[in-house]
């Protein structure tokens, strides 16, 4: 049995939503068991609670042993504003422990994998279960923790250290204290609802900031804006540019995004099946 506690960092979801994954779980996956932590539903001004409240959440899933597997219930702005005081409160239990998130919670995922507490994946979160789309990405992760890898991005190979981000959390990240060290990393950016010059402005931040990477993967980038020109370059046109200027390899597309065939990237070298032993 896996047990897989659920709690909301950032923004809240709803009980609809927690209903409709652990119907999910009890029809499908009887080998995992799900449970919500009461913060997920809070209100507080944007987020799912106050900044404390979304703080304490996070730190009893993480250091609680009965739990196996931390899993972010939803992205949106927040998380990034609890990351550190929650790493800082985090014990020998949290070290042990698998955290799944995307998008905001990348925030969470780079404070997690720079401090060495557990292993942060970056995947689809149970907010998504309410639609038939939705519980595929869902299902995608939830087979991963039950040891079927059909869900991993193609592209890993087990030799290069990786992570996967949002583009502008990622270039959030830069010169703060939670942004590991990504030298020698393959490093996969994703991006949703920004114009295309938006996306050329966060890669010439990125370009000027990054370590020396071993190279570049972008996902999907959906639901861009129309603007009142045409800028000229695909995004993927951007990336190749700004990496080219930049010197550092790209390596192509990968299988993340904003979407329901976001695929699953373990951070770092470690072997990208899930087991609780190796936890």
């Amino acid at each position: 049995m896996t047990r897989i506690a659920i709690c909301a960092p950032a923004t809240a979801i709803t009980p609809a939503h927690a209903e409709a994954m652990r119907a999910l779980v009890a029809d499908e996956f009887p080998q995992h068991e799900v449970w919500f932590h009461d913060q997920c539903f809070e209100r507080h001004a944007h987020y799912a609670g106050t900044d404390l409240q979304r703080m304490q959440a996070l730190v009893e899933c993480a250091n609680n042993p009965d739990y196996d597997v931390v899993w972010f219930a939803k992205g949106g702005y927040g998380s990034n504003r609890i990351a550190e005081a929650a790493i800082a409160r985090m014990n020998e239990h949290a070290r042990a422990k698998t955290y799944v998130g995307f998008s905001d919670m990348g925030y969470l995922l780079a404070a997690l994998y720079r401090h060495g507490i557990g292993q942060p994946v970056h995947g689809s979160m149970p907010v998504s279960a309410r639609s038939e789309r939705g519980r595929e990405a869902v299902r995608r992760v939830l087979r991963w923790l039950g040891g079927d890898n059909s869900g991993l991005e193609p592209s890993l190979d087990g030799k290069q250290p990786v992570v996967a981000f949002n583009l502008i959390t990622l270039a959030m990240l830069v010169d703060t204290p939670l942004l590991p060290d990504l030298s020698g990393h393959v490093v996969m950016v994703e991006e949703v609802s920004e114009h295309l010059y938006a996306i050329d402005r966060l890669f010439f931040s990125l370009a000027n900031t990054l370590p020396r990477i071993a190279g570049l993967r972008l996902g999907s980038v959906t639901n861009v804006p129309e603007n009142d020109r045409d800028f000229g370059q695909t995004a993927e046109e951007i990336a190749q540019f700004w990496c080219n200027r930049a010197g550092i390899p790209y390596l192509g597309r990968a299988e993340i995004g904003h979407t329901s065939a976001n695929r699953i990237v373990p951070f770092g070298l470690a072997s990208p099946s899930y087991s609780k032993e190796t936890q």
